[in-house]
């Protein structure tokens, strides 16, 4: 399916899925025995996704898409490691993808706790304190400007600055696609409270 689809092609319809969800528009997805037995076989998605852990956070059903569709990479606040870079990297030159989507969410409760290690100095336990560490950079560098409403501000400026590593210094693998046209690296924002997905910088 991703070989005659452009980077735009699945983002049209990525942005048409997100409006039938807010439409409450019934959403029919492929998960008959016959599709499962046919996706046994190799996995063809159209999109892969950095998503944040929390559970309100399902980009299957925010999107109207279903099994097969999207490569998911998640973790508590959307953040690169090595992991999520490796995986993304996989979707890419194994499987195909022409478009990768880092998506963050309203009131993020990865970004709210390592708002309060930079601002509280609050403490957490190491293994917490390693997924947090990738945070602190988008909240300090939105500064003492946004102080109402500092944790969606935070998680925003992450996605952006996750999106701009994926397009100019992750890796050859995912630099090269974009040169050519091939693969398309965006941000999103979902309101947890209206299921609205924003697009940043589109």
């Amino acid at each position: 399916m991703t070989l005659s689809m452009t980077p735009d092609d699945v983002l049209a319809l990525l942005k048409e899925g997100n409006r039938r969800f807010l439409s409450d528009e019934p959403i029919t997805v492929q998960a008959s025995r016959m599709s499962r037995l046919r996706m046994a076989a190799a996995q063809h998605p159209i999109a892969a996704y950095l998503s944040c852990s929390d559970s309100r956070v399902a980009p299957e059903l925010l999107f109207g898409r279903g099994l097969g569709e999207l490569f998911i990479v998640r973790n508590a606040g959307n953040s690169l490691c090595s992991t999520a870079i490796g995986s993304l990297e996989f979707a890419v030159t194994a499987l195909g993808v022409p478009l990768i989507v880092v998506m963050g969410h309203e009131n993020c409760g990865a970004v709210r706790a390592a708002v309060s290690v930079v601002k509280e100095h609050y403490g957490f336990s190491a293994n917490i304190n390693k997924v947090l560490q990738p945070l602190y950079p988008a909240i300090m560098e939105v500064g003492e400007d946004c102080q109402h409403d500092l944790v969606n501000t935070a998680a925003r400026h992450n996605v952006q600055r996750v999106v701009r590593e994926l397009q100019d210094e992750a890796s050859p693998a995912l630099r090269r696609p974009q040169e050519l046209g091939t693969l398309k690296v965006v941000g999103a924002f979902y309101e947890l409270g209206s299921g609205e997905v924003e697009w940043l910088g589109l």
